[in-house]
């Protein structure tokens, strides 16, 4: 789950309006903004899109190359730790009180989304402002809200510099008046171009700096902050930087280097968003570590060393000393001194899921959220005061595990997501309650979701449903978070360019309940508004005329009027679309008017009425900002050209008059407007040619306002919905300022709102969840929904809200007429017998390990939870029984002894009924390993037993997975053996993997198979046991070195000779005599080769010409063994004396092992060897516990050394077996095998 588009609540990111300003196009994935904390609301949970400051990676475009014209793509982007899009995805784009929603990168509740979103439940948040408490609320934000940036244009063809054109061509307005129906605003002429006071500071010495960060503390402060860096990119660091400071507005910058070190090489800087007089500037980690505080607005600074290395800041939206800092390790740790000392809180933190805690929500001021992650990988939601988080102060406030990158907290939301069986399930948390699975729509199955505001207790979240790709659907909840029904269906959805998801949403800033959304209508994106919180939603009316005053016709729902919704990646320019509070009513917005939304006809449309109707102001996208608390408009063109003119509206754009900046034209790089909401100086940024200093262009607006506004300045705006004047339950007028007057507004201006309710009608009511709005109008429950459901919880003598189908919008306020027709009513609880029980294990799945908690849950659909008995039986001889659901709502834990599979059996009954439901459990024990034991050399179309055998013995349930040569697809068995046929001469290769829940392991082993082969047995000198370990490596490279030595001795091909050593003492091996390649080909006619080379083999041994130097000074000798087992083996039918030899053989065997058994007590080799066995058996004990009480694990309990021996002989199964050493020492077995 991921967060939707930034919302910062409780505090914000360091410095207003901090971000990077490069020169030229901005090509980038983002900056790092600013935010504030919301006025008369408490204090909010920090989040990463709201208080995170992670180092932005600028925006940056070489000096060298002219910019390029052109629209870019718009959106907003999230990348890695340290670059601006992760600083613009954690802090949180605002863009005036209004907003549009995006989200973080899948993977991301989120993600992710933090993302995404996803996956990563990748719960996106959405940056959230505080809508109206109520009709008297005030002015609303007295500090303003920075802007989200705006792409730059790029790819469309330069035009020549002879026809730049800076502002709106005056010839064809000239003439034409303002009009309230729409008509094109009067543009002044050229010729009557006015001035406004303002001064240009150039930054001498940094001509070579290509990023800039710029922080303007605003709140009656004049100070001004400008960092700007040389980044080489070649490098990938930082190798110069300089810090400017300004006292004056802008007028002139004082160099601060060497107060901060002329060796100092700054990377980033940030302001406590609670004190703006605090400062704090990082040096480049490629350098040193290390941060410079500041307590007089950047006056003066002290340095002070750093352990670790920054990666993002999150303040404590209350406590302006209060910071956590996370590291490019992964590490968190917390300072209580604004940086001065810092210690270490937790280690493998998930990046940006980490949270302060909510005033009035959480009970310690110092309570940290924070997601992290265990050694195996596993991530948890825990939470610790920053002065004691240790593991014994540490809570998980949900038990389980959750997907990594989900936890959102937000508001009085906390948000995770678990992923079960495939699918997952997201969870939340009301006012700090026990968690409850979010309820969508039965058959919704998303695939994505993105939390996208939780303002007045109500939660957007944009889900991406299964059958869904480039868009999702909007859904909004109960109170709780928990019951969520559907808004809007197919809200369109883009990519940021670091994977970050974009929901064209937005809300529009000073009137609560308005909201404008882009929707995918077959195959066309169209815009579309509400005016009741997504209860209804209709297409935008195009403007009666363009521009130029032509008529429009434009007829729904045909044509209407289609509008950019994404945020931008430029901080410095104004937002695709805005609005503020202290102008309710007033939308600037970028668009096109026609059938559906276009990327380039694009042109700037204004509603004065709340979106009722439109006016087109300028026919290309130009920046536009608010002046004086929104009274006055400024209007700057979006071009890659010089420009050196602007343009002022003081009546809602309806006339613009034209101002020069400066003397020269200029390349914007862009624009910054004082903070606050008096807003009366801009500082413009850009260059005069390619190469030059960084020009600050300081304009002061104050000179147009000719004087204070007085009562008859203003008027009263009724807001009305296409001439419905209740909107959202009551009736609203709002105090404006006449269009037209040139006045500024007092310090002390509050918008006065006069509201009454209004009687509730059928458009305050939203369908309730499990209902469906028909083509009647009325909410009808869904085929998956039975209402009687919502009383599952209720027991009897009790009673329940028994829903009607309809829930009265959030924070609306209508009151009387429908409202209790279709408010819930009270009913009493009916008896029921328990239905729909069913039983499964905390994380879905149907294997558990022996030894460890198996946690089961049992659910039920219907029925009496409070007097209806449970007993659960797990299959193992034990049950446990309970008088009702209340002690199991969390699971009932249970360890699993032994390995099997158990039928687990969960039975519920009251006096009304019962039922039943089961599963079947496979315990296991995770394999160690596993050896496969099959034949050196088989016969070709003669069936062949391979065996797998594995460790520990008592592994429960396996499966058997036999890979047969080149063959795709394996035989599968439950069995631990296998016959099989080979059918092609040469070397085949086997493969057995054995699975044991989700464990896989496996061996491989190679068989020459021939026709016919001889083989002998061969024994050993003495010396040759001591130096034995017994390991089937040992045995291999032994087994080649023998066969060197014959080789080398008999002069036979080594391809015809075979040795294989058996495991155990005393050593002995097998040799295989093994025909030519193609003597299979001429079948008899080659035995006589077969003999002769046997022959030759023989006469070497019994002489004792073979032997081989173990090491310096150990010569083994190599026997031929008396015991013939197969002098001769072919598939042929003319063989029987062969045959007949290997019976005799075989019981001439049988007898001599019944003599040594009978009498292995008067030979003296065997008494030893029977005798280390037996001592080993007392030295072997479990390993799970070193008690009494622990059960005695002896080598009787494996396959005894003697038994491999005898089974390899009669089986002719020759191979690296892994037994038990004879050597007298102790081997742990394993926990499972020892329960």
């Amino acid at each position: 789950m991921a967060r939707g588009a930034g919302r910062s609540s409780g505090c914000c990111i360091a410095g207003l309006a901090a971000a990077w300003l490069l020169l030229g196009a901005w090509r980038s994935t983002g900056a790092e903004l600013t935010c504030r904390s919301r006025p008369a609301a408490p204090s909010s949970p920090a989040s990463p899109r709201g208080q995170l400051l992670q180092p932005p990676s600028p925006l940056e475009v070489p000096r060298e190359e002219p910019p390029s014209g052109g629209r870019g793509a718009r959106g907003s982007g999230r990348g890695t730790a340290g670059d601006a899009a992760a600083a613009a995805a954690a802090a949180g784009v605002r863009q005036g009180p209004g907003r549009a929603r995006r989200s973080p990168a899948p993977g991301q509740l989120g993600g992710r989304a933090r993302g995404g979103v996803g996956g990563a439940l990748a719960l996106g948040h959405a940056e959230g402002r505080p809508w109206p408490g109520d009709c008297g609320a005030g002015a609303g934000d007295p500090a303003g809200r920075p802007r989200a940036p705006r792409a730059k244009r790029s790819g469309a063809p330069r035009r020549p510099w002879a026809s730049l054109a800076d502002g709106p061509q005056a010839t064809r307005a000239q003439g034409r008046g303002a009009k309230e129906d729409g008509r094109p605003g009067r543009l002044r002429a050229a010729g009557e171009e006015l001035k406004l006071t303002g001064t240009t500071f150039a930054l001498a010495g940094d001509a070579a700096h290509n990023q800039a960060m710029v922080h303007w503390s605003g709140h009656n402060s004049s100070v001004i902050l400008i960092l700007t860096k040389l980044y080489d990119f070649n490098l990938g660091s930082v190798t110069e930087s300089s810090l400017w400071r300004s006292t004056d507005y802008g007028t002139t910058y004082e160099k601060l280097n060497d107060k901060v070190g002329l060796k100092t090489v700054l990377s980033y800087l940030y302001v406590s968003p609670t004190n703006k007089r605090k400062i704090m500037l990082l040096s480049d980690p490629d350098i040193e570590s290390s941060i410079l505080i500041s307590n007089d607005e950047g006056a003066t600074y002290q340095k002070y060393r750093l352990s670790f290395y920054i990666q993002s800041l999150l303040f404590h939206p209350k406590q302006e000393d209060w910071i956590l800092a996370y590291s490019i390790d992964q590490k968190l740790y917390s300072s209580m001194d604004f940086g001065r000392r810092w210690q270490i809180m937790h280690e493998r933190i998930t990046p940006n899921r980490f949270y302060w805690s909510v005033s009035g929500l959480d009970k310690e001021p110092d309570l940290v959220h924070m997601e992290a992650r265990t050694t195996d990988g596993h991530a948890h939601y825990i939470t610790c005061r920053i002065q004691e988080c240790s593991e014994t102060t540490r809570s998980g406030p949900f038990l389980h595990s959750i997907d990594t990158s989900s936890l959102v907290v937000q508001d009085e939301y906390i948000f995770i997501q678990v992923t079960s069986g495939g699918r997952a399930n997201y969870y939340v948390s009301y006012k700090r309650e026990p968690f409850t699975q979010i309820k969508l729509p039965k058959y919704s199955l998303p695939k994505d979701m993105h939390i996208i505001s939780t303002d007045e207790n109500q939660v957007f979240a944009a889900v991406q449903e299964w059958n869904q790709n480039d868009t999702y659907n909007l859904y909004i909840s109960d109170t709780r978070g928990i019951y969520f029904t559907l808004a809007l269906e197919n809200v369109k959805r883009s990519q940021g360019l670091e994977g970050n998801i974009i929901i064209d949403l937005y809300e529009v800033a000073g009137i609560k309940g308005i909201f404008l959304a882009n929707k995918k209508v077959e195959n066309q994106i169209k815009t579309f508004i509400t005016y009741n919180k997504g209860r209804d939603w209709r297409l935008l009316q195009a403007p009666d005329s363009d521009f130029r005053g032509d008529p429009l016709h434009c007829l729904l729902p045909f044509c209407s009027l289609h509008l950019n919704l994404q945020i931008s990646e430029n901080p410095y320019t104004s937002v695709s679309i805005s609005s503020k509070e202290t102008v309710p009513g007033l939308l600037i917005a970028t668009g096109n008017v026609g059938p559906e939304l276009s990327s380039t006809e694009i042109g700037m449309f204004i509603s004065s009425d709340g979106g009722n109707s439109w006016r087109q102001i300028f026919e290309e996208e130009y920046n536009v900002w608010f002046l004086d608390w929104g009274g006055a408009l400024v209007a700057m063109k979006h071009t890659s050209m010089p420009i050196r003119h602007l343009w002022v509206s003081f009546d809602e754009g309806r006339t613009w008059n034209k101002y020069g900046f400066t003397s020269a034209p200029l390349f914007v790089d862009g624009s910054l407007v004082e903070p606050g909401i008096e807003t009366q100086i801009m500082t413009i940024f850009g260059h005069f040619s390619l190469r030059s200093e960084w020009q600050l262009v300081k304009v002061d607006y104050k000179s147009i306002f000719n004087r204070r506004c007085t009562k008859d300045d203003f008027q009263t705006w009724h807001l009305h919905n296409q001439g419905e004047p209740c909107v959202m339950g009551e009736r609203k007028i709002y105090k404006k300022r006449k269009a037209g007057a040139w006045c500024a507004l007092n310090r002390d201006y509050s918008r006065t709102v006069i509201c009454e309710p209004c009687i509730c009608a059928e458009w305050d009511f939203e369908c309730d969840y499990g209902y469906e709005r028909h083509s009647n109008n009325q909410c009808i429950p869904a085929f998956w929904f039975n209402p009687s459901s919502q009383m599952k919880d209720c027991s009897l003598g009790q009673s329940y809200l028994n829903s009607t189908g309809y829930r009265q919008i959030v924070s609306n306020n209508c009151t009387d007429g429908l409202r209790e027709k279709y408010a819930a009513k009270p009913e009493q609880c009916p008896g029921k017998a328990p239905r729909g029980l069913h039983i499964l294990t905390s994380n879905g799945k149907l294997v558990a390990e022996q030894g460890y908690n198996t946690t089961f849950i049992i659910l039920m659909e219907e029925g009496d939870f409070q007097r209806t008995n449970i007993q659960l039986d797990f299959g193992d001889g034990t049950a446990v029984s309970y008088a009702n659901f209340s002690p199991i709502e969390d699971g009932i834990r249970h360890i699993y002894k032994s390995t099997g599979i158990f039928q687990v059996t969960a039975y519920a009954e009251n006096n009304l009924g019962s039922d039943l439901a089961s599963l079947f459990l496979h315990v296991v024990c995770p394999v160690e390993r596993v050896h496969l034991s099959v034949p050196f050399v088989a016969i070709r179309n003669k069936e062949v037993n391979l065996t797998a055998v594995v460790w520990p013995s008592q592994s429960g349930t396996l499966t058997y997975f036999w890979w047969f040569g080149n063959n795709t697809k394996p035989f599968i068995t439950l069995d631990s053996s296998i016959s099989y046929t080979f059918t092609t001469e040469g070397m085949n290769t086997v493969t057995v993997q054995v699975s044991a829940g989700s464990m896989l392991i496996q061996d491989t082993k190679d068989i020459a198979v021939h026709e016919y082969f001889q083989s002998q047995l061969l024994s050993f000198s003495p010396n040759l046991d001591y130096h034995n370990p017994d390991i089937p490596e040992w045995r291999e490279d032994i087994g080649r070195v023998i066969k060197r030595a014959l080789v080398q001795v008999t002069g036979i091909p080594e391809e015809q000779v075979l040795v294989a050593v058996f495991p155990g003492l005393p050593t002995a091996a097998e040799l295989f005599i093994l025909p030519h390649q193609n003597m299979s080909e001429r079948r008899k006619g080659s035995e006589g080769d077969l003999e002769q080379a046997v022959e030759i083999l023989f006469n070497a041994l019994n002489q004792n010409l073979v032997q081989f130097e173990l090491k310096p000074g150990v010569e083994v000798i190599v026997y031929v063994t008396q015991l013939t087992l197969a002098p001769l083996v072919d598939s042929g039918a003319g063989h029987s004396s062969s045959a007949m030899l290997m019976l005799l053989s075989v019981v001439f065997v049988g007898l001599a092992v019944f003599l040594i058994y009978k009498f292995k007590r008067k030979i003296p080799w065997i008494n030893f060897y029977a005798q280390v066995q037996h001592d080993k058996e007392q030295e072997m004990i479990g390993s799970v516990s070193q008690s009494e009480n622990a059960p005695k694990i002896t080598l009787s309990e494996f396959t005894d050394p003697e038994e491999l021996m005898d089974k390899e002989l009669d089986t002719r199964v020759i191979g690296s077996i892994s037994t038990i050493s004879n050597s007298e020492s102790t081997k742990e077995i394993p926990n499972c095998t020892s329960v």
